[in-house]
Protein backbone atom coordinates (compact mmCIF):
# COMPACT_ATOMS: atom_id res chain seq x y z
CA UNK A 1 0.00 0.00 0.00
CA UNK A 2 1.15 3.21 -0.87
CA UNK A 3 0.32 6.73 1.24
CA UNK A 4 -2.18 8.83 0.50
CA UNK A 5 -2.22 11.98 -0.93
CA UNK A 6 1.73 11.81 0.05
CA UNK A 7 1.08 11.19 3.87
CA UNK A 8 3.14 8.39 5.15
CA UNK A 9 2.19 5.16 5.77
CA UNK A 10 0.59 4.33 9.66
CA UNK A 11 2.38 0.93 10.55
CA UNK A 12 0.44 -1.25 12.91
CA UNK A 13 1.53 -4.19 15.14
CA UNK A 14 -1.14 -7.44 15.00
CA UNK A 15 -0.23 -10.14 17.86
CA UNK A 16 -2.60 -12.77 17.86
CA UNK A 17 -1.38 -16.56 17.42
CA UNK A 18 -5.04 -17.64 16.25
CA UNK A 19 -4.75 -17.64 12.53
CA UNK A 20 -8.22 -17.31 11.50
CA UNK A 21 -8.13 -13.81 13.91
CA UNK A 22 -5.10 -12.91 12.69
CA UNK A 23 -6.43 -13.05 9.05
CA UNK A 24 -9.42 -11.07 10.15
CA UNK A 25 -7.49 -8.35 11.33
CA UNK A 26 -5.32 -8.56 8.04
CA UNK A 27 -8.82 -7.76 6.09
CA UNK A 28 -9.60 -4.64 8.07
CA UNK A 29 -6.40 -2.92 6.39
CA UNK A 30 -7.89 -3.53 2.90
CA UNK A 31 -10.05 -0.83 0.63
CA UNK A 32 -9.26 1.70 2.88
CA UNK A 33 -10.80 4.89 1.92
CA UNK A 34 -9.29 7.90 1.04
CA UNK A 35 -9.32 9.83 3.67
CA UNK A 36 -6.09 12.36 3.75
CA UNK A 37 -4.56 10.32 6.47
CA UNK A 38 -1.48 7.88 5.53
CA UNK A 39 -2.62 4.35 4.53
CA UNK A 40 -2.74 1.67 7.30
CA UNK A 41 -0.23 -0.73 6.99
CA UNK A 42 -0.85 -4.03 9.01
CA UNK A 43 2.44 -5.59 10.51
CA UNK A 44 1.54 -9.17 12.30
CA UNK A 45 4.58 -10.44 14.41
CA UNK A 46 5.36 -11.35 17.85
CA UNK A 47 5.28 -9.23 20.62
CA UNK A 48 8.62 -8.97 21.18
CA UNK A 49 9.26 -8.13 17.07
CA UNK A 50 6.61 -5.67 17.68
CA UNK A 51 7.99 -3.34 20.77
CA UNK A 52 11.20 -3.82 19.26
CA UNK A 53 10.07 -2.51 16.02
CA UNK A 54 10.76 1.44 15.63
CA UNK A 55 8.25 1.96 12.72
CA UNK A 56 5.76 0.50 14.37
CA UNK A 57 3.57 3.20 16.00
CA UNK A 58 0.24 1.69 16.80
CA UNK A 59 -0.56 -2.11 18.16
CA UNK A 60 -3.46 -3.99 18.23
CA UNK A 61 -2.94 -7.33 20.97
CA UNK A 62 -5.09 -10.14 21.23
CA UNK A 63 -5.93 -10.59 24.87
CA UNK A 64 -6.05 -14.04 24.81
CA UNK A 65 -3.31 -15.38 22.90
CA UNK A 66 -0.78 -12.53 23.78
CA UNK A 67 -0.36 -13.23 27.55
CA UNK A 68 -3.26 -11.16 28.84
CA UNK A 69 -2.21 -8.47 31.74
CA UNK A 70 1.16 -9.50 31.42
CA UNK A 71 1.39 -8.82 28.03
CA UNK A 72 -0.64 -4.90 28.62
CA UNK A 73 2.31 -4.53 31.55
CA UNK A 74 5.05 -5.30 29.04
CA UNK A 75 3.98 -3.16 26.22
CA UNK A 76 3.59 0.14 28.88
CA UNK A 77 6.77 -0.69 30.51
CA UNK A 78 8.57 -1.15 26.95
CA UNK A 79 6.82 0.82 24.68
CA UNK A 80 4.70 3.85 26.95
CA UNK A 81 4.27 5.55 23.42
CA UNK A 82 2.31 2.88 21.29
CA UNK A 83 -1.26 3.40 20.97
CA UNK A 84 -2.44 0.44 22.32
CA UNK A 85 -5.78 -1.59 21.20
CA UNK A 86 -7.16 -4.00 22.91
CA UNK A 87 -8.71 -7.55 21.23
CA UNK A 88 -11.07 -9.46 24.13
CA UNK A 89 -14.07 -11.05 25.10
CA UNK A 90 -17.29 -9.58 24.68
CA UNK A 91 -19.27 -8.89 28.02
CA UNK A 92 -16.50 -8.54 30.51
CA UNK A 93 -17.35 -4.56 31.50
CA UNK A 94 -14.45 -4.94 34.35
CA UNK A 95 -11.73 -6.34 31.93
CA UNK A 96 -12.64 -3.37 29.47
CA UNK A 97 -12.18 -0.56 31.93
CA UNK A 98 -8.88 -2.20 33.57
CA UNK A 99 -7.67 -2.27 30.30
CA UNK A 100 -8.00 1.50 29.60
CA UNK A 101 -7.01 2.45 33.00
CA UNK A 102 -3.71 0.74 32.36
CA UNK A 103 -3.38 2.51 29.03
CA UNK A 104 -5.55 1.24 26.13
CA UNK A 105 -6.37 3.77 23.90
CA UNK A 106 -9.46 1.20 22.56
CA UNK A 107 -11.33 -1.94 23.14
CA UNK A 108 -12.64 -4.16 20.34
CA UNK A 109 -14.15 -7.52 21.06
CA UNK A 110 -13.85 -10.52 18.66
CA UNK A 111 -16.95 -9.34 16.57
CA UNK A 112 -15.85 -6.34 15.59
CA UNK A 113 -15.68 -6.09 11.23
CA UNK A 114 -12.87 -4.11 9.54
CA UNK A 115 -14.60 -1.43 9.77
CA UNK A 116 -15.10 -1.25 13.46
CA UNK A 117 -11.19 -2.02 13.88
CA UNK A 118 -10.10 0.94 11.42
CA UNK A 119 -12.92 3.77 13.07
CA UNK A 120 -11.38 2.65 16.62
CA UNK A 121 -7.92 3.10 15.39
CA UNK A 122 -8.46 6.88 14.09
CA UNK A 123 -10.37 7.64 16.89
CA UNK A 124 -7.23 6.54 19.07
CA UNK A 125 -5.17 8.77 16.37
CA UNK A 126 -7.18 11.71 17.54
CA UNK A 127 -6.28 11.47 20.97
CA UNK A 128 -9.68 9.64 22.02
CA UNK A 129 -10.78 6.71 23.52
CA UNK A 130 -12.88 4.09 21.88
CA UNK A 131 -15.06 1.61 23.93
CA UNK A 132 -18.61 1.25 24.59
CA UNK A 133 -20.69 3.59 25.34
CA UNK A 134 -22.26 2.50 28.25
CA UNK A 135 -19.22 2.27 30.04
CA UNK A 136 -17.44 5.53 29.21
CA UNK A 137 -19.70 7.37 32.44
CA UNK A 138 -18.01 4.09 34.28
CA UNK A 139 -14.73 4.97 33.39
CA UNK A 140 -14.98 8.82 34.27
CA UNK A 141 -16.35 7.49 37.58
CA UNK A 142 -13.65 5.52 38.45
CA UNK A 143 -11.25 7.74 37.15
CA UNK A 144 -12.32 10.37 39.50
CA UNK A 145 -12.68 8.23 42.53
CA UNK A 146 -9.27 6.82 42.00
CA UNK A 147 -7.60 6.35 45.15
CA UNK A 148 -4.54 8.01 46.47
CA UNK A 149 -1.85 5.02 46.85
CA UNK A 150 0.71 7.07 48.28
CA UNK A 151 -0.30 6.30 51.97
CA UNK A 152 -0.14 2.15 50.67
CA UNK A 153 2.95 0.11 51.88
CA UNK A 154 5.73 0.54 49.96
CA UNK A 155 6.77 -3.19 50.48
CA UNK A 156 3.66 -4.77 51.75
CA UNK A 157 4.08 -8.03 53.27
CA UNK A 158 1.78 -11.38 51.75
CA UNK A 159 0.98 -14.52 53.37
CA UNK A 160 1.85 -17.70 51.32
CA UNK A 161 -1.62 -18.08 50.00
CA UNK A 162 -1.33 -14.63 48.71
CA UNK A 163 2.19 -15.17 47.01
CA UNK A 164 1.13 -17.88 45.37
CA UNK A 165 -2.39 -16.29 43.71
CA UNK A 166 -0.03 -13.51 42.97
CA UNK A 167 2.07 -15.69 41.08
CA UNK A 168 -0.72 -16.99 39.21
CA UNK A 169 -2.35 -13.39 38.38
CA UNK A 170 1.20 -12.75 36.79
CA UNK A 171 0.94 -15.44 34.40
CA UNK A 172 -2.26 -14.17 33.26
CA UNK A 173 -4.59 -16.94 35.12
CA UNK A 174 -8.37 -15.94 35.73
CA UNK A 175 -9.69 -16.63 39.26
CA UNK A 176 -11.42 -19.94 37.98
CA UNK A 177 -8.04 -21.29 36.72
CA UNK A 178 -6.02 -20.10 40.22
CA UNK A 179 -9.21 -21.80 42.25
CA UNK A 180 -8.43 -24.90 40.09
CA UNK A 181 -4.77 -25.64 40.33
CA UNK A 182 -4.80 -24.24 43.87
CA UNK A 183 -7.63 -26.78 45.01
CA UNK A 184 -9.87 -23.90 46.42
CA UNK A 185 -12.97 -22.11 45.73
CA UNK A 186 -13.43 -19.06 43.18
CA UNK A 187 -14.97 -16.97 45.88
CA UNK A 188 -11.48 -17.58 48.01
CA UNK A 189 -9.45 -16.40 44.77
CA UNK A 190 -11.87 -13.39 45.04
CA UNK A 191 -11.17 -12.84 48.48
CA UNK A 192 -7.54 -13.21 48.23
CA UNK A 193 -6.88 -10.91 44.75
CA UNK A 194 -9.40 -7.99 46.57
CA UNK A 195 -6.53 -8.02 49.57
CA UNK A 196 -3.80 -8.09 47.14
CA UNK A 197 -5.52 -5.07 45.80
CA UNK A 198 -5.66 -3.32 49.40
CA UNK A 199 -2.37 -4.00 50.16
CA UNK A 200 -0.55 -3.06 47.22
CA UNK A 201 -2.69 0.02 46.91
CA UNK A 202 -3.80 -0.41 43.59
CA UNK A 203 -7.17 -0.71 41.64
CA UNK A 204 -7.36 -3.71 39.06
CA UNK A 205 -5.32 -7.14 38.48
CA UNK A 206 -3.36 -4.88 35.55
CA UNK A 207 -2.17 -2.20 38.16
CA UNK A 208 -1.40 -4.85 40.65
CA UNK A 209 0.97 -6.45 38.06
CA UNK A 210 2.57 -3.93 37.14
CA UNK A 211 3.25 -3.12 40.76
CA UNK A 212 4.38 -6.51 41.50
CA UNK A 213 6.78 -6.62 38.19
CA UNK A 214 8.28 -3.20 38.92
CA UNK A 215 8.31 -3.20 42.64
CA UNK A 216 8.62 -6.86 43.67
CA UNK A 217 6.22 -7.53 46.74
CA UNK A 218 7.73 -8.70 49.95
CA UNK A 219 6.68 -12.41 51.55
CA UNK A 220 5.50 -12.24 54.99
CA UNK A 221 6.50 -14.56 57.23
CA UNK A 222 4.32 -17.67 56.98
CA UNK A 223 3.43 -19.74 60.43
CA UNK A 224 4.14 -23.32 60.71
CA UNK A 225 0.39 -23.99 60.35
CA UNK A 226 -0.19 -21.85 57.37
CA UNK A 227 3.33 -23.64 55.54
CA UNK A 228 1.43 -26.77 56.47
CA UNK A 229 -1.62 -25.99 54.55
CA UNK A 230 -2.44 -28.08 51.66
CA UNK A 231 -4.15 -26.39 48.67
CA UNK A 232 -7.78 -28.05 49.31
CA UNK A 233 -8.98 -25.96 52.30
CA UNK A 234 -11.34 -23.15 51.38
CA UNK A 235 -10.08 -21.08 54.64
CA UNK A 236 -6.94 -19.29 53.48
CA UNK A 237 -5.53 -16.38 55.05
Amino acid sequence: MSGIRGQKPIYVGLVSDEPIRLAGLICAFEDQPQNGRGSLIPVPGTLEETLSSTTIAYLILDWNSAGGSEALVLVRKTRPDLGLIVLGPDGNDDLVLDCIVAGARAYLDPTAGPEGVRTALHVMMEGSIWAPRRLLSKLIDRLLSKRDTSLASENPHLTLRERQVLDLILKARSNREIAGQLGIEERTVKAHVGRLLRKAGVENRIELSMRALNRPLAAGRSSAAEREQTPRTDIDS
